[in-house]
């Protein structure tokens, strides 16, 4: 895979994880009380926590495997599994509860700031997006490889920013259906990262398998 692939899949599947845009109605219902002004303070600090969390994983991630004796082809299967939950709930056009229970919902309803948790930990960067930090570092192959995940980790955050920072103040204006048909395609690609990261992980444990 070379430079630029390597960083389409990784912005791409990051994206698609994160899911901002399936983020937007719980981030509204839970801030019925801010102003628009609190609404982007909010987004701006979960963005900053979205991306230190990730970068902490893409970084401490396979150390951490190391030290409990998990193989990455064991990891690979096993979060390709959570991803693909998570996908089969998008194209249901319905937040799954592996990125975020009803409970957190309404506990971060009753909060009076929800930047830190519920909303970036985990509704944003919760098993999924972990999962697939560290997947997508297992494939880096070169400093550069490593420095294009950095990047699209960057790149995810700030999208984050600016998506919630626009449904922050124009909340009114969202159309839910147009939401639905997004979350649905985002979805869709995200099953078929699923099912590609499942095949690596399966490949590498049976090198001859799937040839």
């Amino acid at each position: 895979m070379n430079l630029f692939e390597y960083s389409l899949l990784a912005a791409s599947s990051l994206f698609v994880i994160v899911d901002p845009f399936a983020v937007i109605p719980a981030f509204i219902a839970m801030t019925p009380n801010d102003t628009p002004a609190e609404r982007s303070r909010m987004a701006k600090i979960a963005s900053f926590v979205v991306a230190g969390v990730l970068l902490v994983f893409a970084f401490a991630g396979q150390w951490v495997f190391k030290f409990l004796g998990i193989t990455m082809s064991a990891f690979q299967i096993a979060a390709s599994i959570v991803l693909l939950l998570v996908a089969l709930d998008m194209l249901r056009a319905q937040r799954s509860r592996v990125q975020e229970t009803q409970e957190e919902t309404v506990a971060g309803a009753e909060k009076t700031d929800i930047a830190v948790t519920p909303l970036a930990i985990p509704m944003l960067s919760g098993p999924g997006a972990i999962s697939t930090v560290i997947l997508l570092q297992s494939e880096a192959k070169t400093i550069w490889h490593n420095l294009a995940l950095c990047g699209s980790i960057l790149f995810v955050a700030l999208a984050n920013y600016w998506i919630l920072r626009m449904a922050a103040h124009g909340a009114k204006r969202l159309n839910p259906i147009a939401l639905r048909i997004g979350t649905r395609v985002m979805g869709l690609l995200l099953a078929a990262i699923a099912v590609q990261f499942m095949l690596n992980g399966i490949k590498a444990l049976k090198p001859g398998l799937l040839d």
